[in-house]
């Protein structure tokens, strides 16, 4: 589901409301690899499936940060401002890792809005994102996320 807001406004009022859920992301070796090598985090839990069929979940698992980088992606399948003149990911407050992400699991993010302060030029919306895997009653991922909107 896509929230679109019309202007400024529309966003001020949307405090405390559920913005919707992005797209669904697969987390396949070959992106979990493909982000240990961009990150250099190489933990073998991550990238040898032979050494993480003996560890603690039975396979490997996706990098917290990976499901963390994913919420850029959530944000612009979530929210639609096609009139802003920047969205900016201006940071973060809280980032939690409740749960992990075996490899070949879907994840998908939830956006609720909790705060939204105007700043010079725009707005500034702190956001929950909440990225959940299919099948998991548990969240991988919850994070408060601090985005500018610039018109």
């Amino acid at each position: 589901m896509t929230t679109t807001f019309s202007s400024l406004d529309d966003i001020r009022v949307a405090v405390g409301t559920d913005l919707g859920s992005s797209r669904w992301f697969e987390l396949t070796q070959d992106r979990i690899n493909s982000f240990a090598d961009t990150t250099e985090d190489r933990q073998w839990i991550h990238v040898d499936p032979e050494r993480a069929a003996g560890g603690p979940f039975g396979t490997t698992v996706a990098h917290g940060f990976l499901t963390l980088s994913l919420v850029a992606a959530i944000i612009g399948d979530v929210i639609q401002t096609h009139w802003a003149t920047a969205g900016i990911n201006y940071g973060l407050n809280k980032v939690r890792f409740p749960a992990p992400a075996p490899v070949g699991s879907r994840v998908r993010g939830h956006i609720r809005l909790l705060e939204v302060t105007d700043i010079s030029g725009g707005v500034q919306m702190i956001s929950q994102v909440t990225i959940e895997r299919e099948g998991s009653d548990r969240p991988v991922c919850v994070a408060e996320s601090v985005t500018r909107i610039l018109a």
